[in-house]
């Protein structure tokens, strides 16, 4: 199918000859109605005259198409679009074209020279695209290029001043991409190499003859049309030919410890390795470029051995490998804290000793001394954000586009207040979200062999989609809706602006919480809060309404990250009770904006608070056979170890909720255990039932044989040693 322009408005400016012209005849030959701007100056700038454009508009309309001409200066940017508006009543492309040379060696050139130059190239493309600007803007539809030049990428002798403005076009095209992207305002950048008035100034005339002009116009066609997304690229063309560029960054050198002077000694004995472009990366924004500065300074300061870019990893084009990634396990990492770091915390999130109920976290001599439940992210995170993720086969992803997406936590114990407790973190899947991938990382946190926490992290990376996987994982903790009545409860509290500043001490240092310019570099106009801390916020919100601020009632928090807080902002945390699940939406109180949603927060019943019952499933009737079975491996562990030499794993459903439990009795390690929660190592049997199904299968109404070819008992791994669940539950039913 053909490209069309019918009911665009294009503006070319320069288009009186060479490339201009040739942009112009074929925008209008596919229907464009085209505004042909031409000063009628000659190549350094002298002289004025209408035929230029008079010319190709008589070119075009005897063909049938329609043209208006125009004679301004590009130095006068609301002409040229006013022309447009005047003809046409609206703008839809710019291709900024005009220009001059006026080359001399460095050394001769004269204040005039240089400024005319600048003013003709950049001021000029500045000032035309600036009146175009917020008309794009209000019909989100524009495509604007910039006309680079090889010597502006590479430098040319005798241009030092056109060179020079050829390159700021391109930084200028770069921010307007950027800047345009929510009103899909598309800008891009070429460097062509064709005949022209300018060209031929320095190439061989044989040379200027076959590098014809219509050898350049399709490229500026296709990034001009509406289907093309392509934004912020700079592409050379010529002789029919394209070539899209990029930066290339060598991965460099850590020249500096920790305390120490950084001398240029130092930078003289690493040039080598600073100067060697193997395994390059390919940084496309300011802020993966310093996303790997940010990450050195971090790890100096930690006085960890690291490269000086931990993000080389991500350079691969191939992307994601679900197959390769899926089930890896990263690094386990330990974390060893005091009831300091718990008491940090709790300030962190907003804890104050004007809240006399808050006491019980924020003073270690308080009788009831405890640890605030949502401290469980604390302890798992640094096996994700410590660069597990790198190390992991099939995931050559840019981590600097990684984003926290949504956050689930499940204890099953009540957080000691100190100890050392270690994570261990397994890629559960990736998914394809066509914009980007999302990767879903378990994290289950132990005390030595006791299973404490689970922290499910769903992080978004932008731009690593369409590698063809699936779009859903039934692994996925799922946020879930509010009920669609007013809210139950409401609590209002500020947040300080100091708020930021005292949670990163938790251990998130990413400076866009602490640095303004790191902020701006993000687009924010401050350092903006921890979507973390935000929701350690809810989650005592929730535990104070509605469970007397008793953390061992706490079971689970689930939440998607929606917006960001600045600091100093009051969140708003509302609150609906559904029997022992709070659902909870967080917005900012001064502009009513949603930054947590889809979120739920599960309580323990009164009657099964303490930390002995403490279990994952929410009111399944399973977990008291599973209770019994604890029991059992308590009291008889080693011996049932050496009847069964086993390990099954039960995953349990209730209402479509896949899993509602999962379970492992372990009796093939040590004196055997019973673990609650995803099962870290690989079992000999996985059975899947529902939690109805199983009890009727354990008080012996349901057949096991006819439950499994009926479907509603499914096992994976070797179902003959299912026999040997006979030892365990022989007072129940034979499985």
């Amino acid at each position: 199918m053909s490209l069309s322009f019918e009911g665009r408005v294009v503006l070319v400016t320069g288009a009186g000859g060479g490339l201009g012209r040739e942009y112009a005849l074929a925008f209008a030959e596919r229907g464009a109605s085209v505004v042909v701007n031409d000063l009628g100056a000659d190549t350094k700038g002298g002289g004025k005259s209408s035929a230029a454009a008079d010319n190709v508009v008589e070119e075009i309309r005897a063909k049938g198409g329609k043209a208006v001409a125009n004679y301004d200066s590009v130095e006068d940017g609301e002409k040229l679009i006013q022309s447009a508006l005047d003809a046409f009543g609206r703008i839809d492309v710019v291709v900024n074209n005009a220009g001059i040379l006026r080359d001399r060696s460095f050394a001769r050139t004269s204040d005039l020279d240089w400024d005319l130059i600048q003013r003709v190239h950049l001021r000029g493309s500045f000032l035309v695209t600036r009146a175009a600007w917020n008309h794009m803007k209000n019909q989100k539809f524009g495509r604007i290029i910039m006309t680079a030049s090889a010597a502006g990428i590479y430098g040319n002798f005798g241009q030092a001043n056109y060179s020079a403005a050829k390159l700021g076009m391109l930084g200028l095209a770069n921010t307007l991409a950027i800047e345009g992207s929510k009103y899909n305002i598309h800008c891009n950048t070429i460097a062509p190499v064709a005949g022209s008035r300018l060209t031929e100034t320095v190439m061989p005339p044989d040379l200027v003859a076959s590098l014809k002009p219509e050898y350049v116009a399709p490229m500026v066609l296709w990034l001009c049309h509406e289907q093309c997304q392509e934004s912020g690229a700079l592409f050379e063309v010529g002789a029919g030919w394209i070539g899209k560029l990029r930066w290339e960054r060598s991965q460099g050198c850590i020249v500096r410890q920790k305390n120490q002077p950084m001398t240029p000694e130092a930078v003289r004995d690493q040039w080598d390795k600073i100067c060697d472009f193997t395994d390059a990366t390919k940084p496309a924004s300011v802020q993966e470029s310093l996303q790997s500065v940010v990450d050195v300074l971090s790890r100096v300061e930690l006085e960890e051995e690291v490269s000086a870019n931990p993000t080389a990893a991500a350079a691969s084009a191939s992307g994601i490998n679900p197959t390769e990634a899926v089930g890896q396990k990263l690094p386990p990492s330990t974390v060893t804290f005091t009831h300091t770091q718990c008491i940090l915390y709790a300030l962190g999130v907003g804890m104050s000793t004007k809240d006399p109920d808050h006491l019980r976290f924020l003073y270690e001599g308080h009788e009831d001394f405890s640890c605030l439940p949502t401290f469980g992210v604390i302890t798992s995170q640094a096996a994700m954000m410590d660069g597990g993720l790198s190390s992991i086969p099939g995931l050559n992803i840019d981590f600097t586009q990684v984003l926290h997406g949504e956050q689930y936590l499940e204890l099953y114990k009540p957080l000691p207040t100190s100890g050392t407790l270690t994570s261990e973190c397994t890629i559960a899947d990736v998914l394809d979200k066509g914009s980007g991938a999302v990767i879903l990382l378990d994290a289950n946190t132990y005390s030595g062999d006791e299973l404490i926490c689970y922290n499910q992290f769903s992080v978004f990376v932008v731009g690593a989609g369409g590698f063809g996987g699936r779009r859903t994982s039934e692994k996925a903790k799922a946020p879930l809706p509010p009920p669609k009545r007013a809210p139950d409860a409401v609590v209002i509290d500020p947040t300080t602006r100091d708020q930021a500043a005292l949670y990163r001490l938790s251990g998130d240092w990413n400076p866009l919480h602490i640095d303004p310019s790191f902020a701006a570099m993000g687009g924010f106009k401050a350092p903006i809060l921890h979507g973390l801390c935000s929701f350690g916020f809810a989650a005592r919100h929730v535990l104070k309404q509605y469970a007397d601020n008793d953390p061992s009632r706490f079971k689970a928090i689930k939440v998607r990250f929606a917006k960001p807080v600045m600091p100093g902002q009051s969140l708003q945390t509302e609150m609906w009770k559904e029997g022992n699940r709070i659902h909870l939406r967080c917005k900012v109180k001064e502009t009513d904006v949603v930054v947590l949603s889809g979120a739920y927060v599960d309580l323990h019943g009164t009657s099964e608070a303490s930390p002995e019952n403490l279990t994952q499933g929410g009111g399944l009737q399973s977990e008291l056979v599973f209770a019994e079975i604890g029991r059992r491996i308590k009291d008889t562990g080693s011996e049932l170890v050496k009847k069964v030499n086993a390990v099954f794993s039960w995953e349990i459903t209730k209402a479509g909720k896949n899993p509602a439990a999962q379970w492992t009795i372990d009796l093939k390690n040590g004196s055997g255990s019973l673990h609650r929660g995803p099962y870290s190592g690989k079992a000999d049997v996985t059975f899947t039932v529902s939690d109805e199904d199983f009890m009727e299968v354990v008080q012996g109404k349901l057949n096991p044989q006819k439950a499994f070819f009926s479907g509603k008992l499914k096992v994976r791994g070797n179902i003959m040693l299912s026999q040997k669940l006979e030892v365990i539950l022989k007072d129940y039913a034979k499985l």
